[in-house]
């Protein structure tokens, strides 16, 4: 038990009945000592920055990529995503609208990388492609499945006028 004793003062008194110091029980304050620590070391962990990095493509002539490589994902309106794989024009997997979710797009990047890693023996390449009725969350989500379905590389690039077609055609711009 944490206490304090504070010594008795008689200097100049006469030796009466002796009285104990008095006992000062600190218990509680080295218990709140500690629980504010505590406190204090939790917050500033949760106020860390968690920050996911996210390829962005590069002002200019742009590398080649193969289509039987790459899925584009066009975010649309009410929480629903449009994918495919391949080019919009000739798609090798068709479109399909997806929610977010086990049976959304996550179903969707799963098939798409299964099928690209049976033909080409390579990795899934994304393209994720944010309409204009899109919300950020929507952006957000469609992140979080890469980094859930282990995606190694995504980028996030404007939509093209085939893909807001796209959008329209299924109802979901």
């Amino acid at each position: 038990m944490a206490e304090m004793n504070v010594a008795a003062g008689n200097a100049g008194r006469k030796n009466r009945k002796r009285m104990p110091p008095p006992r000062v029980d600190l218990t509680a304050m080295v218990d709140l000592a500690f629980l504010l620590i505590t406190f204090f070391m939790m917050t500033t962990t949760f106020n860390k920055p968690k920050i996911m990095p996210v390829a962005m493509p590069v002002d200019g002539p742009g590398g080649e990529v193969s289509e039987k490589r790459t899925m584009t994902v066009c975010l649309g309106d009410d929480n629903k995503a449009l994918w495919y794989l391949g080019l919009a024009e000739k798609p090798i997997l068709p479109p399909k609208v997806a929610g977010y979710g086990a049976d959304g797009i996550r179903k969707g990047i799963t098939e798409a990388a299964d099928y690209v890693k049976r033909t080409t023996g390579k990795t899934l390449i994304v393209i994720i492609k944010p309409a204009n009725s899109s919300v950020y969350e929507d952006l957000v989500n469609t992140i979080d499945e890469m980094d859930i379905n282990k995606v190694p590389s995504y980028a996030v690039a404007d939509i093209s006028p085939v893909d807001e077609g796209l959008l329209k055609q299924n109802g979901i711009y």
